[in-house]
């Protein structure tokens, strides 16, 4: 109590009021508590169950579960595996993210058609399954740091285009990725928007995705992010899981070494 009378002394010798006080706090720190107090309550935790309960669960033509699955790994090991996506993958021959990756062993494994599932709409039908192990793939690997390899030539070359797809400019609004993730203390209304061209902190960029967005009620894979992000360029929808959307996963990823991984967060 002293400490607040002393502060409202110093404020009216300055001329300033309680209210001026008040307002020291910015609208960022304000956004920072609402997320805070949100997390102990993360929506999330009810994908990340239904996520593992689905990698388990034998399914598909092929009557088999995901738990062979190798997401870079090993066969089965999930643990680790997100922090380090995307990556080169010697049986595909491609560089893929968490869920062109998770295409394939869902065709090659369980017998389902991975053309079908990426042409249906996000948060339908299949989609929904991808969401949900998505959540809890990343669960997996959190607190862990971000260390995307870049040990093998395609790596280096899809983050050479990745780089490219982020500073490409065009549509109608001539924007790209950087007109709003390219540069340091922007933001749009009060969202601050992470400069993604270095490692922001820990789980303000990419290391926070997949997440669940409260204003829609559904959990986001990184590849809805993506897709939302063209929408709002004014840009074509990208196909799902492309080499466009995994690159962009590419350079976002690498420039976010060191990133202690929150993911699934929440998001407004």
């Amino acid at each position: 109590m002293k400490r607040i009378a002393l502060a409202l002394m110093c404020a009216a010798a300055a001329g300033m009021g309680p209210v001026a006080i008040a307002q020291t706090k910015s609208a960022s720190d304000g956004i920072a508590e609402y997320r805070k107090m949100l997390e102990d309550g993360n929506p999330a935790e009810l994908f990340e169950a239904k996520g593992e309960d689905l990698w388990k669960k034998k399914r598909g033509p092929k009557n088999a579960s995901l738990e062979q699955c190798d997401l870079g790994k090993g066969p089965g090991v999930v643990k680790g595996a997100w922090v380090e996506l995307p990556r080169w993958f010697a049986d595909t021959k491609r560089v893929q993210d968490l869920e062109s990756r998770l295409l394939t062993c869902m065709e090659t494994l369980q017998g389902l058609n991975a053309a079908e599932i990426a042409r249906t709409p996000f948060g339908k039908g299949e989609q929904v399954t991808m969401e949900a192990l998505a959540a809890w793939i990343s669960a997996e690997s959190r607190g862990l740091k971000m260390a995307l390899p870049q040990g093998h030539a395609e790596e280096q070359r899809m983050y050479q285009l990745g780089q490219r797809a982020f500073f490409f400019r065009g549509g109608p609004m001539d924007f790209a990725c950087s007109t709003c993730h390219g540069e340091k203390d922007k933001r749009i209304r009060l969202q601050d928007l992470p400069d993604l061209r270095s490692n922001p902190g820990d789980g303000i960029g990419f290391a926070a995705w997949p997440a669940y967005r409260v204003s829609s009620g559904e959990m986001w894979s990184m590849q809805r992010r993506l897709n939302d992000c063209y929408r709002q360029q004014r840009f074509p929808y990208p196909g799902y899981a492309s080499d466009v959307t995994i690159a962009l996963g590419v350079y976002m990823g690498v420039n976010a070494k060191g990133a202690v991984s929150i993911a699934p967060a929440i998001k407004r």
